[in-house]
């Protein structure tokens, strides 16, 4: 198992417990990493994916409550929506990741700690949020040009 795979497993289960426990605090002093010992580099990342997601929450949940018109956010079941999540904040504020690869990981967890449906569930509904992107799929963002604006 890859670092960075390894890293959202890590941020899944640190936001299922957050979901339980609205008092975990996101930091390397966390009980949550004495219970979970990986590497630091490991851990740095998972805390990287869980900050920023928290941080953008409101714009995640309004993007995937659009997407799952059908479905209400809170009966998402609680791993498949912080699958989700995790996955459009990467897709959305983490232009170092090509799309297709957060999309891919995600389906990959999805099948691992979800239900037998979870994997085609987030596939669905990460394509649905990929059509929309206005960036290349396959590849990172260009790095940004000194001294010029986006």
């Amino acid at each position: 198992m890859g670092k960075r795979h390894e890293a959202r497993e890590a941020a899944l289960q640190f936001l299922f417990g957050l979901d339980l426990n609205a008092d975990l605090q996101v930091n390397e002093e966390s009980d949550f990493w004495k219970l979970r010992p990986t590497a630091p580099d490991v851990q740095a990342f998972s805390i990287e994916l869980v900050s920023g997601l928290i941080e953008n929450l409101p714009e995640i949940d309004q993007l995937l409550d659009n997407v799952t018109e059908n479905y209400e956010l809170k009966r998402i079941a609680a791993v498949d929506r912080n699958i989700l999540r995790m996955a459009i904040f990467e897709m959305l504020f983490r232009e170092d990741i090509p799309p297709v690869v957060s999309i891919n990981e995600a389906i990959e967890i999805a099948k691992d700690f979800g239900t037998e449906q979870s994997g085609r569930f987030v596939n669905g509904v990460l394509d649905r949020v990929k059509k929309d992107l206005d960036r290349p799929l396959r590849e990172p963002a260009p790095a940004p040009v000194p001294g010029e604006e986006k």
